[in-house]
């Protein structure tokens, strides 16, 4: 059986955990709440898992989410450890979607409580950008580069230059906009919540509390519609 800490990607991992546990897309796609077709193109590189879908992956197969960038064996936690991850110059796991470019660093780290990630955000609409993301946890937000617009279900849009940075619940639907023609490049950095389960994963049965279910479409008031 396939090793998953040697695959090189989501779509390659997902297919090496779902076979070595004699799994079908349709059982992931019930516990995670992810079309059985979103499933099927990511396991088959042709399109690329959200930060949203990674994390429901994460918890329908207990695993961590750096499981699904292994290249190489992880480190794993270990009470009272001194570990530390160096992200040199150019590193990162990259994952491109149509309304964002993003690395996911530190990924050699298993059971981290952050997951820091640098974008460039590349939709300039609403339109553009699609559903709002929303996941639990909290996110940390600091534009490097250009001019960023944070839009949520539960705000007026703001505007962020450059060395500005918001805090906030990332259960809010939300969605990030370049502002202008610049490019726009910031960091993220969201918590985890939840458990990991290391060894063995536990067969695919039905949860006993409710299966996840794609959350509902967002109703955009005239002000999450502001231009700027």
């Amino acid at each position: 059986m396939s090793d998953p800490a040697a695959t090189s990607g989501p779509g390659e991992a997902l297919r090496a955990v779902r076979r070595n546990n004699n799994w079908t897309l349709a059982d992931i796609a019930e516990r995670a709440g992810i079309p059985l077709s979103t499933l099927s193109k990511i396991e088959n590189g042709q399109i690329s898992p959200t930060y949203d879908q990674l994390m429901r992956l994460s918890d329908s197969l207990r695993i961590d989410i750096s499981e699904l960038f292994a290249r190489r064996p992880r480190e794993v936690i270990n009470s009272g450890s001194r570990r530390r991850s160096i992200n040199r110059l150019g590193h990162g796991e990259r994952i491109e979607t149509d309304n964002r470019v993003q690395h996911y660093l530190s990924t050699d780290l298993l059971n981290k409580h952050l997951t820091p990630i640098v974008s460039e955000a590349k939709a300039r609409s609403l339109e553009e950008f699609g559903e709002f993301m929303r996941h639990p946890g909290e996110e940390f937000v600091y534009v490097v580069e250009g001019l960023l617009a944070l839009h949520t279900d539960c705000y007026a849009p703001v505007i962020l230059q450059a060395g500005e940075s918001i805090y906030f619940d990332s259960s809010m639907g939300h969605a990030y906009l370049a502002q202008g023609e610049a490019r726009c490049r910031f960091l993220s950095i969201c918590t985890v919540e939840g458990y990991v389960a290391t060894g063995a994963l536990p067969a695919m049965t039905k949860p006993e509390t409710s299966t996840p279910t794609p959350a509902p479409p967002v109703t955009r008031t005239a002000a999450a519609r502001g231009k700027y």
